[in-house]
Protein backbone atom coordinates (compact mmCIF):
# COMPACT_ATOMS: atom_id res chain seq x y z
CA UNK A 1 0.00 0.00 0.00
CA UNK A 2 1.59 3.50 -1.06
CA UNK A 3 1.93 5.76 1.87
CA UNK A 4 -0.61 8.20 2.55
CA UNK A 5 -3.23 6.04 0.69
CA UNK A 6 -6.03 3.84 1.91
CA UNK A 7 -8.13 0.75 0.98
CA UNK A 8 -11.67 1.51 -0.04
CA UNK A 9 -13.04 -1.53 2.21
CA UNK A 10 -11.45 0.08 5.24
CA UNK A 11 -12.84 3.56 4.58
CA UNK A 12 -16.00 2.28 4.12
CA UNK A 13 -16.21 0.12 7.16
CA UNK A 14 -14.99 3.60 8.99
CA UNK A 15 -17.68 5.54 7.84
CA UNK A 16 -20.05 3.04 7.98
CA UNK A 17 -19.44 2.10 11.55
CA UNK A 18 -19.08 6.16 12.87
CA UNK A 19 -22.34 7.05 11.01
CA UNK A 20 -24.43 3.81 11.92
CA UNK A 21 -24.68 3.21 8.35
CA UNK A 22 -26.80 -0.37 8.81
CA UNK A 23 -29.05 1.21 12.01
CA UNK A 24 -30.12 4.51 10.31
CA UNK A 25 -33.61 3.68 8.21
CA UNK A 26 -33.83 6.01 5.03
CA UNK A 27 -35.75 6.46 1.42
CA UNK A 28 -34.95 3.37 -0.76
CA UNK A 29 -33.26 5.63 -3.60
CA UNK A 30 -30.46 6.61 -0.64
CA UNK A 31 -28.80 3.13 -0.84
CA UNK A 32 -26.72 4.41 1.35
CA UNK A 33 -22.30 3.11 1.77
CA UNK A 34 -20.68 2.39 -1.24
CA UNK A 35 -22.13 3.15 -4.52
CA UNK A 36 -19.59 2.38 -6.96
CA UNK A 37 -16.17 0.34 -6.17
CA UNK A 38 -12.72 1.24 -7.73
CA UNK A 39 -9.49 -0.56 -8.29
CA UNK A 40 -7.98 1.75 -5.52
CA UNK A 41 -6.53 2.06 -3.14
CA UNK A 42 -7.87 5.66 -2.33
CA UNK A 43 -5.15 8.36 -2.32
CA UNK A 44 -7.15 11.36 -2.25
CA UNK A 45 -10.45 12.23 -1.72
CA UNK A 46 -13.25 14.68 -2.81
CA UNK A 47 -16.65 15.77 -0.90
CA UNK A 48 -20.09 17.25 -2.69
CA UNK A 49 -23.35 17.61 -1.41
CA UNK A 50 -24.97 15.71 -5.06
CA UNK A 51 -23.53 12.94 -7.37
CA UNK A 52 -23.37 14.96 -10.57
CA UNK A 53 -21.93 14.87 -13.51
CA UNK A 54 -20.06 18.32 -12.70
CA UNK A 55 -18.64 16.94 -8.69
CA UNK A 56 -17.31 13.70 -10.60
CA UNK A 57 -15.35 15.81 -13.28
CA UNK A 58 -14.29 18.27 -9.92
CA UNK A 59 -13.12 15.29 -8.21
CA UNK A 60 -11.59 13.62 -11.30
CA UNK A 61 -9.58 17.45 -11.65
CA UNK A 62 -8.54 17.20 -8.08
CA UNK A 63 -7.18 14.24 -8.37
CA UNK A 64 -9.00 12.35 -6.00
CA UNK A 65 -10.36 8.62 -6.64
CA UNK A 66 -13.18 8.87 -4.17
CA UNK A 67 -15.63 10.94 -4.07
CA UNK A 68 -18.10 11.20 -0.65
CA UNK A 69 -21.59 12.94 -1.55
CA UNK A 70 -25.12 13.25 0.51
CA UNK A 71 -27.03 12.44 -2.33
CA UNK A 72 -26.08 9.40 -4.17
CA UNK A 73 -26.60 8.63 -7.88
CA UNK A 74 -30.02 6.05 -7.41
CA UNK A 75 -32.72 8.80 -6.14
CA UNK A 76 -34.52 8.32 -10.00
CA UNK A 77 -34.62 4.55 -8.92
CA UNK A 78 -33.86 1.96 -11.47
CA UNK A 79 -33.22 3.50 -14.65
CA UNK A 80 -31.43 2.22 -18.32
CA UNK A 81 -27.81 3.49 -18.26
CA UNK A 82 -28.81 6.20 -20.64
CA UNK A 83 -27.80 10.01 -21.57
CA UNK A 84 -26.95 11.84 -18.02
CA UNK A 85 -26.59 9.02 -15.85
CA UNK A 86 -24.76 7.17 -18.42
CA UNK A 87 -22.26 9.77 -18.58
CA UNK A 88 -21.73 9.86 -14.71
CA UNK A 89 -21.05 5.78 -14.58
CA UNK A 90 -18.96 6.18 -17.31
CA UNK A 91 -16.57 8.82 -15.38
CA UNK A 92 -16.58 7.14 -12.41
CA UNK A 93 -15.53 4.09 -14.53
CA UNK A 94 -12.91 4.98 -16.91
CA UNK A 95 -10.97 7.48 -13.81
CA UNK A 96 -11.40 4.21 -11.37
CA UNK A 97 -13.32 6.89 -8.85
CA UNK A 98 -14.78 5.00 -5.95
CA UNK A 99 -18.22 6.46 -4.88
CA UNK A 100 -19.85 6.84 -1.27
CA UNK A 101 -22.97 7.91 -0.57
CA UNK A 102 -24.93 9.36 2.78
CA UNK A 103 -27.99 10.57 3.38
CA UNK A 104 -29.89 10.59 6.69
CA UNK A 105 -27.28 9.24 8.43
CA UNK A 106 -24.96 12.18 7.49
CA UNK A 107 -28.01 14.79 8.32
CA UNK A 108 -28.10 13.48 12.36
CA UNK A 109 -24.88 12.59 13.05
CA UNK A 110 -24.19 14.43 16.27
CA UNK A 111 -20.63 15.56 15.45
CA UNK A 112 -20.37 15.08 11.51
CA UNK A 113 -24.46 15.67 10.84
CA UNK A 114 -25.48 18.78 8.94
CA UNK A 115 -28.72 19.30 11.39
CA UNK A 116 -25.94 20.00 14.68
CA UNK A 117 -23.48 21.70 12.12
CA UNK A 118 -26.07 23.62 11.22
CA UNK A 119 -26.96 24.81 14.67
CA UNK A 120 -23.00 25.30 16.00
CA UNK A 121 -22.62 27.72 12.88
CA UNK A 122 -25.95 29.64 13.77
CA UNK A 123 -24.70 29.86 17.87
CA UNK A 124 -27.33 26.80 18.59
CA UNK A 125 -27.23 24.02 20.98
CA UNK A 126 -29.63 21.34 20.43
CA UNK A 127 -30.94 19.57 23.38
CA UNK A 128 -33.32 17.78 21.72
CA UNK A 129 -34.42 15.89 18.62
CA UNK A 130 -36.84 16.74 16.11
CA UNK A 131 -38.21 15.89 12.45
CA UNK A 132 -38.62 12.10 12.94
CA UNK A 133 -38.44 8.93 10.32
CA UNK A 134 -39.68 6.30 10.89
CA UNK A 135 -38.96 6.83 15.26
CA UNK A 136 -35.50 8.44 13.97
CA UNK A 137 -34.97 12.14 14.89
CA UNK A 138 -33.31 13.57 11.67
CA UNK A 139 -33.40 17.26 12.98
CA UNK A 140 -32.59 18.68 16.06
CA UNK A 141 -34.53 21.62 18.53
CA UNK A 142 -33.16 23.93 21.51
CA UNK A 143 -34.11 26.72 22.95
CA UNK A 144 -32.31 30.35 22.84
CA UNK A 145 -33.34 34.01 23.28
CA UNK A 146 -32.83 36.09 19.78
CA UNK A 147 -34.57 38.20 17.93
CA UNK A 148 -35.75 35.98 14.84
CA UNK A 149 -34.51 38.75 12.18
CA UNK A 150 -30.84 38.57 14.18
CA UNK A 151 -30.76 34.71 13.40
CA UNK A 152 -31.92 35.18 10.04
CA UNK A 153 -29.25 37.65 9.52
CA UNK A 154 -26.74 34.97 10.65
CA UNK A 155 -28.92 32.37 8.72
CA UNK A 156 -28.43 34.89 5.38
CA UNK A 157 -24.66 34.54 5.76
CA UNK A 158 -24.38 30.80 5.42
CA UNK A 159 -26.89 30.88 2.32
CA UNK A 160 -25.01 32.91 0.11
CA UNK A 161 -21.31 32.23 1.29
CA UNK A 162 -23.10 28.57 -0.70
CA UNK A 163 -24.23 29.99 -3.56
CA UNK A 164 -27.86 30.36 -2.45
CA UNK A 165 -30.33 32.87 -0.97
CA UNK A 166 -32.56 33.11 2.40
CA UNK A 167 -36.25 33.17 2.50
CA UNK A 168 -38.65 34.52 5.58
CA UNK A 169 -41.96 33.61 6.27
CA UNK A 170 -42.81 35.40 9.74
CA UNK A 171 -39.80 36.66 10.95
CA UNK A 172 -40.72 40.42 11.63
CA UNK A 173 -38.76 42.79 13.07
CA UNK A 174 -38.83 42.66 17.25
CA UNK A 175 -40.22 38.80 17.29
CA UNK A 176 -37.72 36.55 19.47
CA UNK A 177 -37.30 32.91 19.11
CA UNK A 178 -37.09 31.72 22.36
CA UNK A 179 -37.99 27.64 20.86
CA UNK A 180 -36.05 26.90 17.61
CA UNK A 181 -35.80 23.49 15.61
CA UNK A 182 -33.58 22.75 12.32
CA UNK A 183 -34.52 20.07 9.29
CA UNK A 184 -31.94 20.62 6.74
CA UNK A 185 -32.38 20.12 3.41
CA UNK A 186 -36.38 19.79 2.10
CA UNK A 187 -37.83 20.02 6.27
CA UNK A 188 -40.23 22.05 5.39
CA UNK A 189 -43.18 19.96 5.47
CA UNK A 190 -46.99 19.28 7.12
CA UNK A 191 -45.34 16.88 9.33
CA UNK A 192 -42.70 18.99 10.74
CA UNK A 193 -44.67 21.91 11.04
CA UNK A 194 -47.10 19.78 12.70
CA UNK A 195 -44.36 18.52 15.36
CA UNK A 196 -43.27 21.98 15.33
CA UNK A 197 -46.23 23.52 16.50
CA UNK A 198 -46.98 20.68 18.96
CA UNK A 199 -43.37 20.85 21.08
CA UNK A 200 -43.77 24.81 20.94
CA UNK A 201 -41.22 25.47 18.41
CA UNK A 202 -41.59 29.38 17.05
CA UNK A 203 -38.82 28.91 14.60
CA UNK A 204 -38.34 27.05 12.39
CA UNK A 205 -35.01 26.48 10.34
CA UNK A 206 -35.07 24.51 6.68
CA UNK A 207 -33.48 24.03 3.36
CA UNK A 208 -36.99 24.18 1.21
CA UNK A 209 -40.08 23.06 1.45
CA UNK A 210 -43.25 23.69 -0.21
CA UNK A 211 -45.48 26.78 -1.47
CA UNK A 212 -48.34 25.36 1.49
CA UNK A 213 -45.71 25.16 4.31
CA UNK A 214 -45.51 29.10 4.26
CA UNK A 215 -49.25 29.44 4.27
CA UNK A 216 -49.83 26.88 7.18
CA UNK A 217 -46.43 28.54 9.22
CA UNK A 218 -48.31 31.89 8.82
CA UNK A 219 -51.98 30.46 10.78
CA UNK A 220 -49.63 28.34 13.67
CA UNK A 221 -47.63 31.50 14.10
CA UNK A 222 -44.52 29.21 13.66
CA UNK A 223 -41.80 31.68 11.67
CA UNK A 224 -40.12 29.70 9.17
CA UNK A 225 -36.25 30.12 7.32
CA UNK A 226 -35.69 28.55 4.15
CA UNK A 227 -32.03 28.73 3.65
CA UNK A 228 -32.08 26.62 0.48
CA UNK A 229 -31.52 22.96 0.30
CA UNK A 230 -28.02 22.41 -0.89
CA UNK A 231 -26.75 25.65 1.25
CA UNK A 232 -27.75 23.58 4.73
CA UNK A 233 -26.41 20.40 3.57
CA UNK A 234 -22.77 21.39 2.78
CA UNK A 235 -21.51 20.35 6.43
CA UNK A 236 -21.79 16.96 6.56
CA UNK A 237 -19.74 16.23 3.55
CA UNK A 238 -17.17 18.94 4.41
CA UNK A 239 -16.95 16.94 8.08
CA UNK A 240 -16.48 13.57 6.39
CA UNK A 241 -13.63 15.35 4.45
CA UNK A 242 -12.04 16.46 7.64
CA UNK A 243 -12.44 13.18 9.46
CA UNK A 244 -10.81 10.75 6.20
CA UNK A 245 -7.78 13.10 6.96
CA UNK A 246 -7.72 12.59 10.44
CA UNK A 247 -8.17 9.10 10.56
CA UNK A 248 -6.08 7.80 7.31
CA UNK A 249 -3.92 11.01 6.78
CA UNK A 250 -6.51 11.55 2.90
CA UNK A 251 -5.87 14.65 1.66
CA UNK A 252 -9.11 16.63 0.29
CA UNK A 253 -11.23 19.13 -1.65
CA UNK A 254 -15.09 20.23 -1.44
CA UNK A 255 -16.08 20.63 -5.12
CA UNK A 256 -19.28 22.84 -5.08
CA UNK A 257 -21.90 22.87 -7.05
CA UNK A 258 -24.64 25.19 -5.54
CA UNK A 259 -28.50 24.96 -7.28
CA UNK A 260 -29.31 28.13 -5.50
CA UNK A 261 -32.07 26.22 -4.50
Amino acid sequence: MPPGSAPLASIAHHLDTLLRTAEIPDHAGALNGVQVEHDGPVVRCAVAVDASRHTIEGAIAAGANLLVVHHGLFWGGVQPLRGPFYERIRLLLAHDVALYSSHLPLDLHSTHGNNPLLARALGLTPTAGFARFQGIAVGVMGDTDIETSALADRLRLIAEREGGHLVTIGADTGRRTRRWAICTGAGASSDTLREAASAGVDTLIVGEGPHHTGVDARELGIAVLYAGHYATETFGVRAVGAELERTFGLPWAFVAAPTGL
